[in-house]
């Protein structure tokens, strides 16, 4: 499989993408027509557009996936984005119309695959570590398990000096730990997880990112851990 998985698809102070144009120019590997998942927002249209301008400086052209029947276009696609927006939104959608098994074996199959923020979190075998408002319901909370670990996009930790008393990110990934035995990726504004095959990387910004295990404390990654062991250990739900 490729896979690149982006925390945030605008950083401060750049366009929608820009920050990311070259792992994603790689990513891609020279394909010319990406078909674009907007359903994480509600302008379709609008949501498509912004990711064809972003696009349109490597010479790939973008198609909406609701611009005809879904499932027709990922089975003809030469690449799938999926963008950011509600994760909730977005599983529920994929879900009502059959896209979760066509999208996955069509990434199984060799097409490349770039999510970002609620599209990360589609690569997941599950919604549970998403940050997002369940503003509606999917049927079920499974996604497109093209790794077998779970990712927490967006991740900050409460600075020293705050006096908010609510949960922490960290927090509750380990409370999602307490109940599932699953490592979580928790990655930081500007990074990526990028696969080629069995070999998984973080890339991007300096930041990081956080790695939680079940029963052990959390790892600092640098940029750059080679995060490929990842792709082997087995994921436990609901114990």
């Amino acid at each position: 499989m490729e896979l690149l998985l982006l925390s945030n698809s605008t950083a401060f102070g750049r366009k929608y993408l820009e920050h990311a144009l070259e792992p994603i120019s790689e990513a891609l590997g020279g394909t010319k027509e990406v078909l674009f998942v907007p359903f994480a927002l509600a302008d379709h249209d609008g949501y498509t557009s912004e990711a064809a301008e972003a696009l349109a400086p490597l010479g790939v052209k973008v198609r909406g996936a609701h611009t005809g029947n879904s499932v027709d276009l990922v089975k003809d696609a030469e690449a799938i984005f999926i963008g950011g927006g509600n994760s909730f939104r977005l599983l529920k959608a994929l879900h009502a119309q059959g896209l979760v098994p066509v999208i996955r074996d069509r990434i199984r199959g060799g097409v490349p695959y770039m999510g970002s923020s609620a599209g990360t979190n589609m690569a997941c075998p599950t919604l549970r570590t998403t940050n997002d408002m369940p503003i509606v319901q999917p049927t079920t909370f499974d996604a497109l398990s093209l790794v077998p670990f779970q990712i927490n996009p967006h991740y900050v930790e409460r600075s020293p000096d705050s006096t908010h008393m609510g949960e922490t990110r960290s927090k509750r990934l380990e409370e999602f730990l307490e109940e599932n035995d699953v490592p979580v990726v928790a990655m930081r504004e500007g990074t990526w997880l990028r696969r080629s095959a069995d070999r998984l990387a973080l890339g991007g910004s300096e930041a990081g990112g956080v790695l939680f295990r079940r029963g052990s404390s959390p790892v600092q990654l640098r940029r750059n851990a080679d995060l490929s062991d990842l792709l082997e250990v087995p994921a436990r739900f609901d114990l």
